[in-house]
C-alpha cells in the first residue's frame, strides 16, 4: 500500500470512492457530498494495486474530513495511513491541532489515534456525528 497526498490525476478516483462510500453506501445526498471546499483542500489517497482504496481531505482551516475506505479493504490499516498523511500535512501547514466530524460508528477508530470528543453528538447529512480533536506535537 502507498499512502500519499493526492495528485490531480487521482481526483476522479477519489470522488468515485467517496460517491461509493457516502452516496451509495450511506445515502448521503450527492449535493452534500461534493462541495466547493474540494478545490481548496489537500486530499490524501491510499493506493493498493494501482487503485485508490482510501481517501480523506484536509480543509484550509485544519479540519479533516471525507475519510472513506473501500469496503473490500476495511480493517487493513488503510484509514490509519490516510489519517497519518493528513496529520502530517496539517503539521507542515503549521496547525497546532486538527479536528474532524466523526461518524458515531467510527469514534473508536479515531480514539485509537489520539482524537478526543469536543462536542455533543449531532446529525450531519442524516448521520450521527461527534466532533473530535487531536493536538499535533
Amino acid at each position: 500500500m502507498i499512502a500519499r497526498l493526492a495528485e490531480a490525476a487521482d481526483l476522479p478516483a477519489v470522488f468515485a470512492l467517496r460517491h461509493e462510500v457516502f452516496v451509495i453506501g450511506q445515502d448521503v445526498p450527492e449535493d452534500l457530498e461534493r462541495d466547493d471546499l474540494d478545490v481548496l483542500s489537500d486530499h490524501a489517497v491510499a493506493i493498493v494495486g494501482g487503485e485508490v482504496v482510501g481517501t480523506g481531505r484536509l480543509l484550509p482551516d485544519g479540519t479533516i474530513g471525507r475519510m472513506a475506505v473501500a469496503s473490500s479493504v476495511r480493517g487493513q490499516g488503510i484509514g490509519a495511513a490516510v489519517l497519518g498523511v493528513l496529520e502530517e500535512q496539517a503539521r507542515q501547514r503549521g496547525f497546532p491541532a486538527v479536528e474532524l466530524h466523526a461518524q458515531v460508528h467510527a469514534l473508536g477508530f479515531y480514539d485509537r489515534y489520539g482524537y478526543v470528543p469536543c462536542s455533543e453528538v449531532y446529525l450531519e447529512a442524516g448521520i450521527e456525528h461527534q466532533s473530535m480533536r487531536k493536538e499535533l506535537t
